[in-house]
């Protein structure tokens, strides 16, 4: 199994497998889907603190918070990536850190551009429903041509931003990726439509994963790699929009 999200691969459930013997139930598709639910709960509770803070002015009380939860965010993901039987854990902690993270750029992008937030909100949840909706019809085939056409093209992305970033301590930038120009906003477009694309290849892991039996426990794994994706694709929207409302 291929996955272009990097906290899913194909021995990510390996892991599992030591605990089958004391986890007497199955991973279930319901089971990963209710806990996603969990961790998306818990990633809007923490967004709404941040959230707040932001809209009443408090930035300097909100920035630590931000800050934090992106470093936290980005560590624990590193930490499950590796550690897959660690997830029941460390995935709510996960979300929570995420929340603060994203509660806080969003207030600040939805007060320049008032709205924004909820057309992304809404953006990708409606994506997100309607790939699982073509997934499940089978108008979307997660074949290995489109695994690794999306896996490609997501190790290029993430090529391009680290690249943007290391730019970024000699003062430079990748003019492609914060532009609002057409160039710009194509790019952003193309990388909106890759991590939804990701979606597809989460569908068919965790899919695969509980027909192959993998225990219980994995749910929570399989949740955590649908929250990396969803963050993903919520940031990628977010700042699709502020692209085309900057031009107006």
């Amino acid at each position: 199994m291929r996955s272009g999200n990097p906290a899913l691969n194909a021995n990510t459930f390996d892991q599992f497998h030591e605990m089958s013997s004391a986890d007497s139930t199955q991973m279930t598709i319901r089971g990963t889907a209710n806990k996603t639910m969990i961790l998306l709960g818990l990633a809007i509770g923490t967004a709404c603190l941040t959230w707040s803070q932001v809209a009443q002015g408090n930035m300097a009380s909100a920035m630590p918070w931000m800050i934090g939860g992106a470093i936290s965010g980005f560590v624990l993901a590193l930490i499950i990536s590796f550690k897959a039987d660690w997830a029941p854990v460390l995935a709510p902690l996960y979300a929570l850190a995420e929340g603060l993270f994203l509660g806080g750029i969003s207030a600040v992008i939805d007060a320049q551009y008032p709205g924004v937030a909820l057309q992304a909100i809404g953006l990708t949840f409606g994506t997100m429903f309607t790939l699982l909706i073509a997934y499940q019809s089978g108008l979307i085939r997660a074949t290995e041509n489109f695994k690794l056409g999306v896996f490609a093209a997501t190790g290029g992305i993430a090529l391009v931003y680290l690249t943007s970033i290391v730019l970024g301590f000699f003062g430079m930038s990748v003019p492609l990726i914060h532009s609002a120009g057409p160039w710009g906003i194509a790019f952003s477009a193309f990388v909106v439509v890759i991590a939804a694309m990701n979606l597809v290849l989460d569908f068919d892991f965790i899919e695969q994963a509980a027909k192959n039996g993998a225990p219980k426990s994995a749910e929570w794994y399989g949740a955590f790699g649908l929250m990396v994706t969803l963050v993903w694709l919520y940031i990628e929207i977010l700042r699709l929009l502020a692209k085309l409302n900057s031009r107006d």
